[in-house]
């Protein structure tokens, strides 16, 4: 038996049984076990300090199911807001790779090269939400750890 499967029988036993101490066993040694899994500490803390057996069970369902993560829910903005937004997204790409194609080389000149900027960190004018909800929308790319590309402009090929 791994520890999830040791988790989930625990869960039960904490589910179905009126006995106070085998609860109370059951969820130190639940304690133990939660802890060492590779899940959102503070959730953990959470579910252990309220004894909260459905948030140990989802707890449970997302580690043994780890692809199958639930789905955050957005808030919805107006069309102004997502137009100001990419507007301002717009304008700090475009600042980017002019900053990124004027950098001086070795000579006294700039290099002439284009920029192979594809991807930035969104301005902090906005709320981080509408910039995940304009890459649900199709108006950017997620390229992950926080940066987003433009959807609909072709990748640079750095070679040509």
């Amino acid at each position: 038996m791994n520890a999830i499967q040791k988790l989930r029988q625990l869960q039960q036993d904490i589910t179905a049984s009126g006995d106070g101490l085998k609860i109370v066993d059951a969820w130190a040694l639940a304690g133990r076990l939660l802890l060492r899994m590779p899940i959102n500490v503070d959730e953990a803390h959470r579910v252990l300090s309220e004894q909260d057996a459905a948030g140990l069970g989802a707890l449970l369902d997302q580690l043994e199911n780890p692809n199958a993560a639930p789905k955050e829910t957005l808030p919805e903005f107006s069309h102004d807001e997502k137009a100001a937004a990419m507007k301002a997204f717009r304008k700090r790409l475009k600042l980017m790779r002019l900053s990124d194609e004027s950098r001086l080389g070795g000579r006294y000149t700039s290099g002439g090269r284009t920029s192979s900027i594809d991807a930035i960190e969104p301005p902090d004018s906005h709320p981080p939400e509408i910039w995940k909800v304009l890459a649900r929308d199709g108006e950017l790319k997620d390229t992950g750890k926080g940066f987003f590309a433009l959807a609909n402009e072709p990748k640079k090929d750095p070679y040509a």
